[in-house]
């Protein structure tokens, strides 16, 4: 009988660690509708972004929030796989719901070339914690999301982009 505990006792060790992590990356449930019409987006002079005009390419959404650790530093680590997948059918936004003041600022203050936009619907999108990021389809199916900090550009994650890309070619 004590053999048997000792892998359950691996395997809780194993799921608290993971747990206590922040991350969660995951797979979205094949079939899931179109989530490019639930987002809602404006450009940071207030104009809407109609997400539907990415259709056809992968779409990479990081939300962040100026006052978070984890997304300022994750941040380098987006504008370097977007450099990486420059000539991929890949679009990056960066999405905050904080005023445009605030992101504007943030901006500013940082030299970063990223798509900076503010989101009109952080409580509807049932992201609980930042950094989330979501991954779209060309189909604009939701394939992968993630809560948590991540290097976007160390090589096992420029191949999962990659692959997404590639799934539709």
């Amino acid at each position: 009988m004590y053999p048997m505990r000792i892998p359950v006792l691996q395997w809780i060790i194993l799921a608290s660690i993971l747990g206590c992590s922040g991350k969660s990356g995951n797979q979205a449930q094949q079939g899931e509708s179109s989530i490019l019409s639930k987002i809602r987006l404006k450009d940071l002079k207030g104009n809407p972004i109609d997400l539907n005009q990415y259709q056809g390419k992968v779409v990479f959404i990081n939300f962040w929030a100026t006052w978070c650790g984890p997304c300022i530093k994750e941040m380098p680590s987006i504008e370097r796989a977007k450099s990486i997948l420059k000539n991929k059918e890949i679009e990056f936004l960066i999405a905050s719901n904080e005023s445009v003041e605030q992101i504007q600022s943030f901006r500013e203050k940082r030299n970063l070339d990223l798509h900076y936009v503010q989101l009109q619907n952080l409580e509807e999108l049932n992201i609980q914690a930042l950094p989330t990021t979501f991954i779209i389809s060309p189909d604009g199916k939701l394939v992968f999301f993630e809560t948590g900090y991540r290097e976007w550009d160390e090589a096992g994650n420029i191949e999962l982009l990659t692959k997404i890309i590639n799934s539709n070619e």
